[in-house]
């Protein structure tokens, strides 16, 4: 018995971001130049780490609305921690908490009050914001430990380090996603939540765990923004960054709707975004055009995800090819066609249906 191959889900946003890099080198020789793919890459994790952690809420049916807010937050704790003299790895850390932290009460309260996760989140997103300003005055702390500037300056093997930060995270989380029962759950919350609470799944804490899992990648966010700039921004994250988050996951086939989704795909998503955001910048397209076309693609995303859980492919070969079979004749193993009628000698009349009296 032949085993049939599936075609990643994958591919098809791979192929999207080659055509993409390639319109854009063919309109701007600036845009193939290693300096050019090297900034690409270090603009684009802060988007790879905030649409991996959006795509863990997001399989749970859920959406953070508080990442972009998360990442000023993470940033300034850890600028203020070492302004008091605490050790750089150990501001990181503490910062990296804070994080995890937000996110751990935004599941708490969508879990145990009930409450919809757009407000729960919005809600956070406005307080995030807020205490940075409070704690400083709205003024930026400068980071005066060197050691710190690693994380977003540094490299290994060549590699800068916020890439090598992703790829570790991108192989840890996908590990949990799909290689432990933790990720069976948290895909089963999202596709049915009440056959999961039968199912005796504990949705408290697994909404708790990816809520987490978003504000941890939202500190990483942070620390890599304050790095790179060693100073730590009250304001930061209050860009298009919630924004590219959700197109990333959405584009690279995380459903809105929860269940459905890979983490490579949500990183390929991020690519895609952040291909498109540097495209446009090289080639000179106007900043206020770039939400026009992010959101542009975030409904397309929608559209193709809306349209794929109402038809699969296979039912759309059948529909529009209706002669193709396997090579036996017949539609294959478990097959539900009806069978072809038989064959009926010429001259004879044809039989008549069951339950019908002959003519």
């Amino acid at each position: 018995m032949v085993r049939r191959r599936r075609i990643p889900e994958e591919l098809g946003i791979g192929v999207v971001i080659v055509l993409v890099a390639a319109i854009f080198s063919l309109m701007s020789p600036t845009f193939r130049t290693f300096d050019n793919a090297n900034l690409l890459l270090l603009n684009g994790t802060v988007i790879a780490f905030l649409a991996m952690g959006q795509a863990f809420v997001l399989l749970t049916g859920g959406i953070d609305l508080s990442t972009g807010s998360n990442i000023a937050l993470t940033g300034m704790v850890a600028a203020l921690l070492m302004r008091s003299g605490l050790p750089w790895w150990l501001a990181a850390l503490a910062a990296l908490a804070v994080g995890a932290l937000v996110g751990t009460i935004n599941g708490a309260l969508i879990h145990y009050l009930r409450l919809p996760p757009f407000i729960v989140t919005f809600a956070a997103f406005g307080v995030a914001a807020s205490i940075p300003l409070i704690l400083t005055g709205a003024s930026s702390v400068n980071v005066a430990d060197p050691m710190f500037a690693v994380i977003g300056r540094g490299s290994l093997f060549g590699v800068p380090m916020p890439v090598v930060l992703v790829a570790v995270f991108a192989v840890v989380l996908t590990v949990l996603l799909k290689l432990t029962p933790t990720g069976v759950r948290i895909y089963a919350v999202g596709g049915n939540r009440e056959t999961s609470r039968l199912s005796g799944i504990p949705i408290g804490r697994v909404t708790m765990l990816v809520y987490a899992l978003s504000g941890l990648c939202a500190g990483m966010g942070g620390l890599i923004v304050t790095s790179r700039l060693m100073v730590g921004y009250p304001s930061a994250g209050s860009g298009n960054e919630l924004f590219y988050s959700i197109a990333a996951a959405v584009v690279g086939g995380v459903s809105l709707f929860g269940g459905i989704g890979t983490l490579p795909g949500a990183l390929l998503g991020a690519v895609l975004i952040a291909t498109v955001s540097n495209g446009m910048n090289v080639v000179g397209v106007q900043s206020y055009w770039q939400p026009l076309v992010i959101g542009l693609i975030i409904l397309g995303g929608v559209i193709v995800d809306t349209y794929r859980r109402q038809s699969s492919l296979t039912a759309l070969i059948r529909a529009h090819l209706p002669g193709r079979s396997g090579t036996d004749g017949t539609d294959g193993p478990g097959s539900t066609a009806p069978a072809a009628p038989a064959a009926v000698p010429s001259g004879a009349a044809p039989a008549a249906p069951p339950g019908t009296a002959a003519p």
